[in-house]
């Protein structure tokens, strides 16, 4: 019988991969497809410029507000099916945004989906690596983070393509069919596994989601009305202060959604910070990045993105390497030397940045960064999973994609205050201007990770005999 069960477990064990990786694409490919179609989303339905980014900034909001709730939730009622009801809401939310006849509808589908975003994909990661034992959860977490690579590199491409071929709403009516199959998929072939059985804490939850809201919206609002605006204070503060208020109760909370005791981890605290300044940093460089080679070099949307493969390609073939690099070595050499080598390519691009400057010369710096990129991005997260002890592996997740969701608005609205300060959209070179320093600051978030990663557990994780059951249990159990 043991015999028989051991390829059934494998192919479940390929089915996670395969179903979680899935998701983890639709969701980053949606995250950037929107950018290059906003012009016609915005001809189309008579909306301002401004308004119209909110279109991202939605889905910004409700995904960073939703994921530690969505972790806490996928503990208690079992991950499998939280992950299901966030892709199904996912792709009820596509379809809703191709079918919205006004701006303001289609920033409230936006919004849902990025509550199923939220559901998505920490539990990803959770399930993935409960699937795998220790020593292998390396080069698996490294391919999933190569098909995250694939959706950073299409999804300029995606959109380019499919607005100036088609039609905008078709950016979203692509996610359906696939959403579909990938649902009921997930409902039949991924294991159930479960966290620790606790009750629901409502009010952590509505505080840290309110928290995270209020945050966002200020670092938002920061890159439009600058950072001393009187709205901007108020929301950094009445977040901090949410937040704050969140771990004061957390800390006395008998079952807390978030364990602080977590972050007496040195590593796994060293982890999440690394990942936040990742996270911030290549998000606001593809900002920066693409509109400097649409308004200061003059490409086209689909020629930007061609053009930025060298950069966002990489990860295809070397985040799966990184992961395999990391199971014998250990995170934290390769972590450091990701984070440089981006910081390095990216300080380059800001030094050569110039009006009507050969392409040519950027190829070189972009392969650098994306290098240095595709090694951090599946290693923070293996480093934050195996920090921590199995039944907090959900908690874990959750705590590192919200914390790269504050990287990411944090890093967008400081780039964008430095570049308003040095520059503006009038001209090419008055965007070049703004674009040098901005991108500078990036590259220096980029090194400043560099160092917290020498924080991370040096070691490479290995099983022990009470764990390597633990983690294969859930998908043994369900064969």
């Amino acid at each position: 019988m043991a015999i028989r069960e051991l390829p059934v477990a494998r192919s479940r064990a390929t089915w996670t991969l395969m179903l979680t990786s899935l998701a983890f694409f639709m969701v980053a490919l949606d995250t950037l497809v929107v950018v290059t179609a906003l012009p016609a989303i915005q001809r189309d339905l008579h909306a301002n410029l401004s308004l119209l980014e909110w279109t991202i900034n939605a889905f910004t909001l409700a995904f960073a507000a939703g994921i530690i709730t969505a972790a806490a939730l996928g503990d208690r009622f079992g991950r499998r099916r939280i992950f299901a009801i966030g892709l199904g809401l996912f792709t009820l939310a596509s379809a809703a945004c191709a079918l919205a006849p006004t701006t303001g509808l289609l920033i409230a589908a936006r919004a849902v989906q990025g509550l199923g975003a939220a559901m998505v994909m920490p539990i990803s990661l959770t399930i993935l690596a409960s699937a795998f034992p220790p020593e292998r959860r390396g080069a698996i977490v490294g391919i999933y983070g190569g098909i995250g690579g694939l959706a950073i590199a299409s999804g300029p491409l995606v959109g380019g393509a499919i607005t100036q071929g088609l039609d905008w709403h078709w950016i979203f009516w692509v996610n359906v069919p696939v959403g579909i199959v990938a649902t009921l998929l997930a409902r039949v072939l991924l294991s159930e596994s479960h966290g620790p059985t606790t009750r629901l804490d409502l009010s952590a939850a509505a505080l840290m989601s309110a928290g995270a809201i209020a945050i966002i919206w200020g670092l938002i609002r920061a890159g439009d009305v600058g950072w001393g605006s009187g709205q901007v204070i108020v929301s950094l503060v009445v977040g901090v202060v949410l937040i704050g208020s969140f771990l004061a109760w957390e800390r006395r909370a008998t079952h807390p959604m978030l364990p602080l005791r977590l972050f007496a981890s040195r590593g796994f605290a060293a982890a999440n910070v690394t990942a936040f300044l990742m996270s911030g940093a290549i998000s606001a460089a593809a900002f920066l990045i693409s509109q400097y080679f649409q308004f200061g070099l003059g490409f086209s949307p689909l020629g930007t993105g061609l053009r930025l493969l060298p950069w966002t390609a990489t990860p295809l073939l070397i985040a799966p390497l990184a992961g395999l690099l990391s199971d014998r070595i250990g995170a934290r050499p390769v972590l450091v030397t990701g984070m440089a080598l981006q910081g390095v390519g990216l300080a380059w691009i800001a030094l050569i940045a110039a009006v009507g400057v050969a392409y040519g010369g950027f190829v070189l710096p972009l392969i650098i960064a994306g290098v240095g990129i595709s090694m951090a991005l599946p290693v923070v997260s293996t480093a934050i999973v195996t920090a921590v002890a199995h039944h907090d592996m959900g908690k874990a997740s959750g705590v590192n994609s919200t914390l790269q969701r504050f990287g990411g608005a944090f890093a967008i609205a400081v780039a964008a205050a430095v570049f308003t300060a040095n520059g503006h959209l009038g001209s090419a070179l008055a965007f070049s201007t703004g674009f040098r320093p901005a991108l500078a600051v990036v590259a220096v978030l980029s090194v400043i990770g560099a160092i917290t990663a020498l924080g991370v557990n040096g070691r490479r994780q290995l099983p022990t005999t009470v764990a390597q059951p633990e983690l294969v249990e859930p998908v043994a159990a369900a064969s």
